[in-house]
């Protein structure tokens, strides 16, 4: 789509945007790094929240109004998208009443209606495989009102047809994205550009990302020390916990000091290292580099950016199982050992401290599946395509609606 002077209508993005302290502006800005690689000559603008910076970023997303979706509406309207790509989380877009109830996203519906003559691609980062009353009512909704749901796994499609009892025609699986550019990092290296001295001549589990309760860090902390020493036992080799985060969500507190004081004790024992950093950009990568074997104990994840980054670094990890997207990405790609409970999670990770090979075959298996399903540069061409397509949707609805 052009404009009469010649130019490309522009691209929109709605989301968070960083500085936010949101998983959800990490992935925004990390994607459209590679969206606008692969479109070079088209516009790209992004509408985040009042504490949203970069180059055409609008931050005009008020939660306090709840008409929010009023400007946002109209700065669509003037300039004109050749699509809107919407990324969504309920709280991005929830507005609470002063009874303190939300209101089920009921503005972000709103929007949808006020901009369905455009095409909007709506990129849901939560999607459950068995919903909750209000999920269930707001995906509905949603399917209706977007011209095309980008969902992150086969297994939300798949669930979505169960929940609903029919199959939505606008839905399409386009997984996380994960950098091309970073795999292949040196574990060394990367721990000398770091000043991490204390992890010189040492294997190293990493245990990186926000530090908050459905991580779960305790699950492996509360068992380091003794895993240490039985994989010093079976292989000779001393094996260091690299602990590397920080807080995210002010509720999470007092997991958080409680997780930093348990890795401060390890490290004045000589079994661990606390580093404490916001896990984006290149740092966030240097740091998932300089460890051999990563652990992700997580207990509610439909995806996550942790994942990508173990991916993009092709580094063997351990996850937690049965817990949605971390699952299915584990079984997809065959780069990662599941654990269901403590016995599990020791078994797993043990395993992988003890056995090179097995590290080396699950690392291949990362970098292929990197190369081939997750790759930024693939999932930037499946957005694209979503784009056509979406356009295509709301032609033919225009066209339809002109003749009748």
């Amino acid at each position: 789509m052009r404009r009469r002077n010649g130019a490309q209508a522009p691209l929109f993005m709605i989301s968070s945007h960083v500085p936010r302290k949101c998983g959800i502006a990490t992935f925004t800005e990390e994607a459209l790094e590679f969206i606008r690689h692969h479109m070079p000559g088209r516009p790209v603008h992004v509408i985040s929240h009042l504490d949203g910076r970069g180059r055409n970023v609008h931050p005009i997303i008020d939660q306090r109004d709840s008409e929010w979706y009023v400007p946002v509406a109209r700065l669509v309207h003037r300039l004109r998208p050749y699509a809107v790509h919407i990324e969504h989380e309920y709280g991005l877009y929830e507005v609470l009443g002063a009874d303190g109830r939300g209101d089920h996203n009921a503005g972000f519906l709103r929007l949808l209606e006020l901009i369905a003559h455009y095409p909007t691609v709506v990129e849901p980062h939560t999607v459950h495989g068995r919903y909750r009353d209000h999920e269930d009512a707001f995906l509905r909704a949603l399917v209706e009102r977007c011209s095309l749901l980008l969902l992150k796994c086969d297994y939300q499609n798949w669930r979505m047809e169960w929940n609903f009892h029919y199959r939505p025609d606008n839905v399409m699986v386009v997984p996380h994205g994960a950098r091309p550019d970073w795999a292949g990092l040196d574990p060394v290296q990367c721990r000398r550009a770091l000043g991490l001295d204390a992890l010189e001549g040492k294997r190293v589990v990493g245990l990186v990302g926000w530090i908050q309760r459905n991580k779960r860090w305790d699950l492996v902390l509360d068992r380091w020390e003794e895993l240490a020493h039985a994989a010093k036992e079976h292989t000779g080799e001393d094996w260091m916990l690299l602990a590397a985060g920080n807080m995210r969500d002010p509720d999470d507190t007092r997991f958080f000091e409680t997780c930093r004081a348990r890795a401060l004790d390890l490290q004045a024992r000589g079994l661990a290292h606390y580093l404490e950093f916001d896990p984006r950009g290149d740092i966030y990568y240097q740091v998932m580099g300089s460890c051999d074997v990563v652990a992700l104990p997580s207990v509610d994840e439909t995806q996550s950016g942790t994942l990508a980054r173990i991916f993009a670094l092709n580094r063997p990890y351990v996850t937690s199982a049965p817990v949605e997207g971390l699952t299915a990405q584990t079984l997809e790609s065959e780069a990662g050992l599941l654990f269901t409970n403590e016995a599990t999670l020791r078994r797993a990770l043990l395993h992988l401290m003890c056995d090179a090979h097995l590290r080396t075959v699950l690392g291949d298996n990362a970098a292929r599946y990197l190369r081939d399903v997750v790759s930024w540069d693939v999932v930037a061409q499946q957005y694209l395509a979503a784009y056509e397509h979406a356009n295509a949707i709301v032609g033919a609805t225009l066209s339809t609606r002109a003749v009748s």
